[in-house]
C-alpha cells in the first residue's frame, strides 16, 4: 500500500482530513491534518473548528505506530494543523472557504482569455473565492480582485477617486497548479472566527 493511502487510513479513520504529506530528504515526514468540514444548513453560520496539540499528539501515537508495523522508514514524524496558508485541493475545500482570499496559480498562462489589464501570460492571481453557477446548474468557481494600491493603517482616501472595477477570473480545478488560502493574518479571525488557526504541531 502506497504510503498516501496507509496515512490517509489512519488519518481518515481517527476522524480527522489528510490535508499534506512532505517527506524531506532529511528523513523528516511532515503530515499536516484537518478537523473535517460540515456544511451547515441553510441560513445558519458556518462555525470553524481549528487542530488542537491534542489532535496532533493523538494522530502521532496512531501514526508512529502504524508506521512502525509497514515499515515505512523516517527518522521524524511531525504532525501539523494547516496554518493560515491551508492548500485547496478538493471540491470539498473550495466550498468550506468561499469568500476567503485565495492565491490560485494556474497550470499555464491565462491566454487568449485575458480580459482588461490582465496580462495574458499571467499565471498566479490572488481574490476572493466565488462559487458560481452557469445556465445548466453546474458548479464553477471564479476569484474576485480589484488592482486599486492597499490603504495602509491610517491612510486617508479621497472620496472623489475612482475606484479600480473589479475583475473576475474563472477557472475549472483541473486548470489549477496550485491553491491555497493567502496568508492573511487577522485578530478577528477568518470568516468572523473570534480566534486563530495556531498552526499547531507536534513531532
Amino acid at each position: 500500500m502506497a504510503l498516501q493511502d496507509i496515512l490517509a487510513q489512519i488519518v481518515d479513520g481517527l476522524g480527522y482530513d489528510l490535508v499534506e504529506i512532505d517527506r524531506s530528504a532529511g528523513g523528516l515526514l511532515r503530515v499536516t491534518i484537518d478537523l473535517p468540514w460540515v456544511q451547515a444548513a441553510s441560513g445558519e453560520p458556518q462555525l470553524e473548528q481549528f487542530i488542537t496539540v491534542e489532535d496532533c499528539e493523538k494522530v502521532t501515537r496512531q501514526l508512529q505506530f502504524a508506521l512502525e508495523v509497514d515499515g515505512i522508514e523516517y527518522r521524524r514524524l511531525e504532525v501539523s494543523s494547516p496554518g493560515i496558508d491551508r492548500p485547496l485541493r478538493h471540491v470539498a475545500d473550495f466550498e468550506r472557504f468561499v469568500g476567503q482570499v485565495v492565491d490560485v496559480t494556474l497550470k499555464a498562462p491565462i491566454g487568449a482569455a485575458a480580459t482588461g489589464q490582465v496580462s495574458a501570460s499571467r499565471k498566479k492571481f490572488r481574490g476572493t473565492l466565488e462559487r458560481t453557477l452557469d445556465g445548466a446548474g453546474q458548479v464553477g468557481w471564479q476569484i474576485v480582485w480589484s488592482d486599486a494600491p492597499e490603504v495602509k493603517p491610517g491612510q486617508r482616501v479621497s472620496k472623489k477617486r475612482i475606484a479600480p472595477p473589479l475583475q473576475a477570473l474563472g477557472f475549472a480545478l483541473d486548470e489549477l497548479r496550485e491553491a491555497r488560502l493567502a496568508p492573511i493574518v487577522s485578530f478577528k479571525g477568518r470568516g468572523g472566527a473570534a480566534a486563530l488557526d495556531g498552526d499547531e504541531s507536534v513531532s
